[in-house]
């Protein structure tokens, strides 16, 4: 029988090797470490005190019962002459003779107890001592090996933990591509070495046609000075010529930094079958060394790695990330500055796995709520601002231009929700942490919004917007999924929002009378999902319009083992749904058709560096024949 301190060692062994796997390779929940160090503590003396006092015989107790049988005559009686009964008669006739009953014999039982005390050596069970954590007295070095299992453990999380924060990256210096326009570039600079101001930036035609194309450097602006105000960082605007097909640029910095970004085609230009089509990637959710190894830099980022593999066979325009850019919480949240926010970003900038994405592939960004806290629903209060400096500063500042204010031309220019429009699509990226109500109200509230009004507005006015002839798509990006089929925690989700979902659901069907196409790309969940979203069967609307959304996450994060996403009802209808992986993206290819009136839309799903699962969809066409609405959209767009 094991002691008391020996059971003891066995259980905090066993949580603890099982909270520290769920950790390194799971999930960096906070509170882990925490768990994990206290069950240590509780460890480390139980299982001293168990190997000391555990004995290394087992004691056996052997005992030996004899039983023995004996017919033992009772004593004799007084006879009528006198005499006594003889004791020991057992023969009935001389009993007969003797004058002895032979029913008045006894017979007894003789027992014999031997009891005998042994000891053994106690079994070595070497793999249920490195599988339990638990002391083995008769062993010093498998008692050394389990303990060492736990230490190495605890070691890990400590690194994991720790390690990272110790890099605050001051002196980083990176360039990346942020927004690139048909007619300029924005290039993001940071440089804290004066020494090297100033920095330019020069540019070129990676395959230039002759004769009208030219091969040489460019210069093409620069950065005078850097300060502490805006972290060392300056975007610079290049202006870049139109062209009628995708083109790729090289670039190179005077603080010896290179790259190359894509120059999008004209607005509405239908590509042919020769030419590079319109990709764009999507993805959400980015945290440093998970799945966790001792042998990977502190800042590494594995699904960034897959990532580089295939960026090449891609030709993608742009990395439209969908948020959770930093994890401010995870796997602790070391403090509210502006500079506890800025280290954040420059650590993912740092990561050794950073340069081959992103010097080669233009960045866009949309917030979510680990920018600034988990589930975060509290506006511009508290830690908001010091969390959205930095965002603002490393990402959005290389943001295609804000959204246009409902009825006019004009931007939005304090807004944190940007629009655009590249070759076949308009994009519109939502804010979906910044205006939300609490999640806690009730999600059918009639007045609950997560964009707020303005936003709201400004969001169905470009859904409402006639496109130029060759734009069959509006694109809409959210950092949170639209549909309300995720079964945990939906309230963060738009399924905490119905009633303002279904105002812009009716807008989207709307969009779809008119020949455009809406779909949605999400993140944040972890997981993959296709969703269809068809208008009502006795509506207004035709099954053409319906609307599609792609959510797709992480980038380089943990993926949820148990299913959460399942169909509930006729408006969230499911394509495709995969949970596991711990990195995702998706590839998104836009085509004209021929005719010119729809475009296509092919959606490719990568996971852990491999393609898993491909769709395609087609624009509705205009409804209505020539002079109704079909034929008054076709004029407006330029295509009757």
């Amino acid at each position: 029988m094991a002691t008391t301190q020996t059971k003891v060692a066995r259980a905090s062994s066993i949580a603890l090797r099982a909270l520290s796997y769920f950790f390194l390779r799971w999930a960096l929940i906070p509170w882990v470490p925490a768990a994990v160090l206290t069950l240590f503590a509780i460890y480390v003396p139980s299982f001293i005190a168990g190997y000391l006092n555990e004995p290394k015989y087992n004691v056996i107790e052997e005992v030996d019962v004899v039983v023995t049988e004996a017919i033992v005559p009772p004593e004799e009686p007084v006879r009528s002459n006198g005499a006594k009964k003889r004791k020991g008669a057992t023969d009935p006739a001389v009993s007969a003779i003797n004058g002895i009953n032979p029913e008045d014999e006894v017979v007894a039982e003789k027992i014999t107890i031997t009891d005998r005390i042994t000891s053994e050596k106690r079994p070595l069970n070497p793999l249920k001592t490195l599988l339990s954590g638990a002391p083995n007295p008769r062993s010093l070095a498998l008692s050394l090996a389990t303990f060492g299992i736990n230490l190495a453990l605890v070691s890990s999380i400590a690194d994991r933990l720790f390690r990272e924060h110790s890099y605050t990256a001051h002196d980083l210096s990176f360039v990346r591509p942020g927004f690139v326009s048909e007619n300029e570039a924005k290039i993001l600079i940071r440089e804290p070495d004066q020494s090297k101001m100033p920095v330019t930036v020069e540019v070129r035609l990676k395959e230039p046609e002759a004769p009208f194309e030219n091969s040489r450097w460019q210069s093409a602006g620069g950065v005078r000075w850097t300060n502490n105000e805006t972290d060392y960082t300056s975007v610079v605007s290049v202006p870049l010529r139109r062209h009628s097909k995708p083109k790729t640029y090289l670039w190179r910095t005077s603080n010896n930094h290179t790259g190359e970004f894509i120059a999008p085609p004209g607005v509405g230009h239908a590509l042919s079958a020769v030419d590079p089509p319109f990709t764009f990637l999507s993805t959400s959710c980015i945290v440093n060394r998970l799945p966790y190894s001792p042998f990977d830099h502190p800042l590494a980022i594995p699904g960034l790695r897959h990532l580089a593999k295939l960026l090449p066979s891609l030709d993608a325009q742009f990395m439209l990330f969908l948020g959770d850019f930093i994890y401010s919480d995870v796997p602790k949240f070391w403090g509210k500055t502006v500079e506890d926010y800025r280290q954040k970003y420059r650590q993912v900038y740092a990561s050794p796995d950073w340069a081959a994405v992103g010097q080669n592939l233009s960045w866009i960004h949309v917030l979510d709520d680990h920018e600034i806290y988990n589930d975060w629903d509290s506006n511009t209060t508290g830690i908001y601002e010091a969390a959205v400096n930095p965002w603002y500063l490393y990402n959005a500042a290389a943001n295609p231009p804000p959204a246009k204010k409902a009825g006019t031309s004009s931007l939005r220019k304090s807004a944190t929700y940007y629009e655009f429009t590249q070759g076949p699509a308009s994009f519109f990226l939502l804010d979906t942490r910044t205006h939300r109500d609490k999640n806690s109200e009730p999600a059918t509230k009639e007045d609950k919004t997560m964009l707020g009004p303005e936003q709201l507005e400004d969001f169905l006015a470009w859904l409402k917007k006639p496109e130029p002839k060759g734009v069959n798509w509006k694109i809409v990006a959210s950092s949170v999924p639209f549909t309300k089929n995720w079964q945990v925690n939906t309230r963060d989700t738009w399924g905490g929002f119905l009633s303002e979902r279904q105002k812009i659901l009716e807008a989207m069907w709307d969009a779809g009378l008119r020949g455009t196409g809406v779909v949605i790309l999400s993140g944040d969940r972890h997981e993959f999902a296709a969703t269809k979203f068809p208008p009502p069967e006795d509506g207004r609307w035709p099954p053409t319009v319906a609307v599609h959304e792609f959510s797709t996450s992480p980038l380089s994060q943990f993926y949820s083992p148990i299913p959460s996403y399942r169909q509930t009802d006729k408006d969230d209808v499911k394509i495709k749904y995969i949970n596991g992986g711990n990195s995702k993206f998706g590839a998104i290819t836009l085509l004209n058709l021929e005719e010119g009136d729809q475009g296509s839309l092919k959606y490719r799903l990568f996971i852990d560096g491999k393609e898993a699962w491909n769709t395609m969809i087609v624009s509705p066409p205009p409804v209505g024949e020539e002079g109704g609405v079909g034929g008054f959209w076709k004029k407006l767009r330029g295509t009757a």
